[in-house]
């Protein structure tokens, strides 16, 4: 009688070939875990680029104060060759009952507007109290006010405090504006202001 064939099954691999599957997985493991991790560095780095810089806090501040933006400019100054330059001119509007002698009456309205302008024009000053902290007094504008609410002149009438900025820029604001109509004609109103620093 011969004996047995000693051969393993169908299928199982002879001794020694099992070190062979398991580095050809460690090598297709490590070869799916490094395409992996490229994939993700690359998508996260498309990620990154698709979205938009966020501004740091030096970024985001505003160039320019958008409350100063809104001021008016002080109005041109006229020169006549025979005297010379002068100073800011009378803007009047052509008709609307300015040319006459005014003899209107002023509604409580009308005063309380012409209020709330001189309260925007401290907005000039404190413009230029940034660049000068020593500025301070009192500036007086002339308002003339048409029959229909509209502005006839509006003027610098006193400026003690030194600065024709300042006064320039408080006519602009009472100049851009329209007022509650006078009773029976044009007015004139003087609209004193003063400027200190707040909290003095």
């Amino acid at each position: 009688m011969s004996p047995p064939l000693s051969r393993p099954p169908a299928g199982v691999p002879q001794s020694g070939g099992n070190i062979k599957y398991a580095l050809v997985a460690l090598i297709l493991l490590a070869a799916a875990g490094g395409l992996y991790a490229w994939r993700s560095s690359v998508n996260r780095d498309a990620t990154q680029a698709a979205l938009p810089a966020v501004p740091t806090a030096a970024q985001s501040q505003p160039t320019s104060n958008p409350r100063l933006d809104d001021i008016p400019p002080p109005p041109p100054v006229e020169e006549k060759p025979e005297a010379g330059a002068v100073g800011p001119r009378v803007v009047t509007a052509s008709g609307g009952g300015c040319e006459a002698k005014c003899v209107g009456t002023s509604p409580p309205e009308l005063a309380a507007a012409l209020q709330a302008r001189a309260g925007q024009a401290r907005r000039c000053y404190n413009s230029a109290l940034a660049s000068d902290s020593s500025l301070r007094g009192h500036v007086s504008v002339a308002v003339r006010i048409g029959p229909g609410g509209n502005v006839c002149s509006a003027v610098v009438a006193a400026n003690d405090m030194g600065s024709p900025v300042v006064a320039s820029c408080a006519a602009n604001i009472f100049r851009n504006a329209s007022y509650p109509a006078p009773h029976g004609g044009c007015v004139d109103a003087n609209v004193p202001m003063s400027f200190v620093p707040m909290g003095q």
